[in-house]
C-alpha cells in the first residue's frame, strides 16, 4: 500500500463538521471531535485499514470512499487519544510511519475579490456548505493529495470567520472554496500555508 494522506484534525470546527454531515455516508461526526483522514492506494485496500482501526479502538467511521485510484478513510471520536491510537494501528498495519505520507503540493490557489452576482450564483448552485454573496471575496485551492483539503478547511475556519462553501477530500486532487471579506480570506490563506508547511513527508 502507498500512504498518500495521513492527517490529524485536533478539533473539528462547526462549518467543516456540518459540511461532513451533509456529504458523509457513514456515521456522522460532531463538533469538537478529533478526526483522522487516511488516503491510500490501491483504493479497495482501505477496507483492511478500516477493519484494523475499528477492532483496536473506539473510533467512529464517517467516510470510507473507494474511487478509481485511491481509498479514503475518515475516523472521529471525542477522545483524541482514541483517534491517535487508531492512526498508530493503521500505520502499523501498513508497515509505515507518518513520514511515509506524501507532502502536500499546491497545484492552484486563487483569491478573487468583489465577485459578480452571476459568479456567486454559479458557486452557490453546486456548493454543499455555506453561500457566498455578490462582491465578497472568493478563495479557491487545489492540491494533492486530496485528503489534505479537510485539514486546510479546518485550519482556515479556526483562523477567521470565513464561509466554507465546498471541500473535496478524495480523488486525484483535493479542492477547497471559501468566501468572506478580503481580510478574513487572507488570514485563512496564511493559516492554510502554515499548516501545510508543517507537514512532513516524502
Amino acid at each position: 500500500m502507498e500512504l498518500r494522506t495521513f492527517s490529524f484534525l485536533d478539533i473539528l470546527q462547526p462549518q467543516l463538521t456540518g459540511f461532513l454531515q451533509t456529504v458523509a455516508q457513514g456515521f456522522l461526526p460532531l463538533e469538537r471531535q478529533a478526526s483522522l483522514l487516511v488516503e491510500i492506494a490501491p483504493g479497495i485496500a482501505i477496507n483492511q485499514l478500516t477493519d484494523v482501526a475499528l477492532k483496536q479502538t473506539r473510533v467512529i467511521p464517517g467516510m470510507q470512499i473507494v474511487e478509481r485510484a485511491y481509498g479514503l478513510l475518515e475516523l472521529h471520536h471525542f477522545d483524541q487519544g482514541e483517534v491517535r491510537s487508531a492512526g498508530a494501528a493503521v500505520l502499523q498495519a501498513m508497515g509505515k510511519g507518518e513520514g511515509d505520507r506524501l507532502k502536500p503540493k499546491i497545484l492552484s490557489e486563487q483569491t478573487i475579490t468583489g465577485i459578480e452576482g452571476y459568479h456567486s450564483q454559479l458557486i452557490n448552485r453546486f456548493r454543499h456548505g455555506d453561500m457566498i454573496g455578490e462582491k465578497q471575496t472568493l478563495y479557491t485551492l487545489e492540491l494533492q493529495p486530496a485528503g489534505y483539503a479537510a485539514l486546510c478547511a479546518n485550519e482556515a475556519e479556526k483562523a477567521a470567520p470565513v464561509h466554507l462553501l465546498e471541500v473535496v477530500t478524495f480523488g486525484a486532487v483535493g479542492r477547497l472554496w471559501l468566501g468572506g471579506y478580503e481580510a478574513e480570506i487572507e488570514a485563512a490563506r496564511e493559516a492554510i500555508h502554515a499548516v501545510l508547511s508543517d507537514l512532513t513527508g516524502r
